[in-house]
């Protein structure tokens, strides 16, 4: 494999791609590097690989089927926790995903068929809060059982004809004030979500819930459900079992959103379209099985950015969906990407040679246009842009206004990699009566580079069923990259080590010795309680 990189090092230092160039020599570069796939449209020819390089790129992939199967039978691929990544095996529930995997289809269809009928008796007004149907939900949760369902229901608002979602997440209470002000607690429904429910943010969320409930209603405990799997603990809550939904470890929160994480996101779509959900996301898992890697999206989309980012030392990537429904997507994938892989080691515990993922970050469009555009097309770094769009939206009285916003999206693209050169720039001020230095030192502001890479993904319309598609595209995009660089993918070690400090921390808030701390944390505690009023 080091063979494999090498190769694509010295591709990189020894050719000055221009990506203008490469289409003009190429008059069928647009096709040949467009994939289709149920609907889906994946163009990365505005990228400065050629043929050449996609073939060195695709010798990194020898690997990556065997580490698919061996995902997709269970063994257990998560090797610093001992646990099987099987979260594909949540948007399965009617069909086999892989041999012998009948007991995990069984144990998914289980669960969603209770979450289904509890779901249905929440919508129809059957299963009641202490003052009447339930008008609203407030899931709880942080991190996968946060971002996952406000994203989904975010984008797909349309599609949304139940009680109204909200989403808690920060233990800043504000978070939680701001939430629940308004809401009748006598019809609001709190999902505690929590794997172990001892996650300290949201068990302190949660608390909090269950205090503005007991001050409005007789029974507190009637207005909760919960999705964990720690039964003994939900139970010291007394919420009635038949409201808890549990899901194994082979389900990493961030890879959780098709299962019981999902509640939320259920009850506000019904369990009908929560099941299109599924299916989009199991159709790109038929496609990224079945593809040949040339023609694999996840594959590609995952070999553009090791390109992009460890070949040619990009170190961010944006992601820029010119749809105001998907607002919470970027955020979404900042942690599905740079949780999964942003590591330092290898499997085997070595340090790893080539980097690990890029940073991850983004807005929709055309909003970002006015914010840090200015960056990505004149500043000093490059930032490869992934842009998303959907061909038609959900207003057709407004259809003007989605015309307009696709418009931006290509031309954005467009102008990423034509650019504009110093003579053009020069014409242009030449055209508003500029002259001599003058006419310079103004042409020279309006240069724009050019050459900067792009990708364009294509949906009809954000529905359940391409959410479900653009979601799984993006989790086997960071198993690909992650399969490649050698690393896990699924453990998150690097989360702890602030959670474990902040416990030890706390004290010093109250006024109490606590050994071993720096300098520097010991001042800025002493200034919190004084701008406190001193208390201890």
């Amino acid at each position: 494999m080091d063979a494999v990189w090498d190769r694509l090092t010295a591709l990189h230092q020894a050719s000055a791609l221009n990506i203008p160039a490469l289409f003009a020599a190429d008059p069928d570069r647009a096709e040949g590097f467009t994939i289709r796939a149920d609907g889906m449209v994946f163009d990365y020819s505005k990228t400065a690989i050629d043929r050449e390089t996609r073939d060195a790129l695709l010798a990194l992939t020898a690997d990556l089927n065997a580490r698919r199967d061996a995902m997709l039978s269970g063994e257990k691929i998560n090797e610093t926790e001992g646990r099987a990544v099987l979260h594909a095996a949540l948007r399965h529930p009617d069909t086999p995903l892989w041999p012998g995997g009948e007991a995990v289809r069984a144990g998914v269809a289980a669960t969603l068929a209770r979450m289904a009928s509890f779901a249905t008796h929440i919508r129809d007004g059957e299963i009641r809060g202490q003052g009447g149907a339930f008008t609203d939900v407030v899931n709880i949760g942080i991190g996968g059982s946060d971002l996952g369902p406000a994203m989904a229901a975010r984008a797909l608002t349309p599609y949304q004809d139940g009680p109204r979602l909200h989403f808690v997440s920060n233990v800043d209470g504000a978070d939680l004030a701001d939430t629940l002000r308004g809401l009748d607690p006598a019809r609001t429904l709190v999902i505690v979500a929590s794997k172990t429910f001892t996650t300290i943010e949201t068990m302190t969320n949660a608390r909090s819930a269950q205090d503005w409930l007991a001050a409005h209603v007789d029974d507190p405990a009637q207005q909760f459900a919960a999705v964990s799997s720690a039964t003994d603990k939900t139970a010291e809550w007394s919420i009635d079992p038949d409201r808890v939904f549990g899901f194994e470890d082979w389900v990493g929160g961030r890879y959780s959103v098709w299962g019981p994480i999902g509640l939320s996101l259920m009850l506000g779509i019904g369990p009908q379209r929560f099941r299109e959900f599924l299916r989009g996301g199991a159709a790109m898992d038929d496609h990224f099985r079945s593809a040949p890697h040339a023609r694999n999206m996840p594959v590609m989309l995952a070999l553009v950015g090791l390109w992009h980012h460890q070949i040619c030392g990009y170190p961010t990537r944006a992601v820029l969906p010119y749809a105001q429904r998907l607002g919470r997507l970027p955020a979404y994938l900042q942690q599905l990407e740079m949780e999964s892989n942003g590591k330092r080691v290898a499997m085997d515990g070595s340090d790893l040679t080539h980097g690990s993922g890029p940073v991850v970050w983004g807005e929709p469009g055309t909003n970002g246009q006015h914010a840090f555009y200015q960056l990505i097309h004149q500043g000093t770094q490059i930032v490869p842009c992934e842009f998303i769009a959907a061909a038609c939206g959900h207003e057709p009285a407004l259809d003007h206004h989605h015309k307009l916003l696709l418009a931006n999206c290509l031309a954005q693209s467009e102008a990423l990699m034509r650019g504009r050169d110093l003579d053009e720039a020069r014409q242009l001020m030449a055209a508003q009566g500029l002259t001599g230095a003058e006419l310079d030192r103004q042409a020279r502001h309006r240069v724009f580079p050019g050459n900067r890479p792009s990708t364009t993904l294509l949906v009809r319309q954000v529905t359940p069923y391409t959410l479900g598609q653009i979601i799984a595209l993006y989790e086997h995009r960071v198993f690909v990259e992650g399969v490649v660089l050698g690393l896990n993918s699924f453990d998150q070690w690097g989360v702890e080590l602030g959670k474990e400090l902040a416990k030890s921390v706390a004290p010093l808030l109250d006024g109490k010795t606590v050994p071993d701390q720096d300098a520097s944390t010991l001042s800025l505690a002493e200034a919190l309680r004084e701008m406190r009023g001193g208390e201890g």
